[in-house]
């Protein structure tokens, strides 16, 4: 299933496909991504996690109305600190993108496991509009990709400007 309830296969797959998924890829990817994202957090004092996912153009049959171009899932302010998401939302904003926050996208076992701001791990969702960079019905790159992808990276040089004590976890002077 995918975020929609929707299915993704005609049919159930087999239970014993269904574990060797989940032991040899699932699994291996959650250990090495938890390895990456603590030791970054170890060296640093804080971690950035950005868990990029693409969503359809539209909600399907039921509402066609088109969605934003970037929804922001922070679970609620839950997963990172303000400045962090706050950052994201006005760099693409400021390159033109129609942004939204947690709706309909609020993030998911990503943003929920691996964010925890109190500690310096912050876990932000991007949900990027397929319109914007493909053809959704050929599942061709589309001619606006190219630019779609500088924008991202511009976005991510931006994100390395944000000063590292903005991200560290909150000391309290002793008293």
């Amino acid at each position: 299933m995918v975020g929609d309830a929707q299915e993704i296969y005609g049919q159930r797959i087999p239970v014993d496909d269904a574990i060797r998924r989940i032991e040899g890829l699932y699994k291996p990817y959650h250990r090495a991504l938890r390895r990456i994202f603590t030791r970054v957090h170890r060296d640093f004092g804080a971690a950035v996690l950005i868990d990029c996912h693409s969503m359809p153009s539209t909600a399907g049959a039921k509402d066609e109305r088109p969605r934003a171009d970037v929804v922001l899932g922070d679970r609620y302010g839950t997963s990172c600190v303000p400045v962090l998401i706050e950052s994201i939302e006005e760099v693409l904003r400021g390159r033109g993108y129609v942004v939204s926050r947690n709706k309909p996208y609020a993030g998911g076992f990503i943003t929920e496991h691996y964010g925890n701001p109190a500690v310096g791990l912050h876990a932000v969702q991007l949900e990027i509009n397929r319109a914007l960079y493909m053809d959704e019905r050929r599942i061709e790159r589309a001619p606006a990709f190219a630019g779609v992808a500088a924008d991202l990276e511009m976005l991510v040089e931006h994100l390395a400007t944000v000063p590292i004590e903005e991200l560290r976890p909150y000391r309290a002077a002793a008293e």
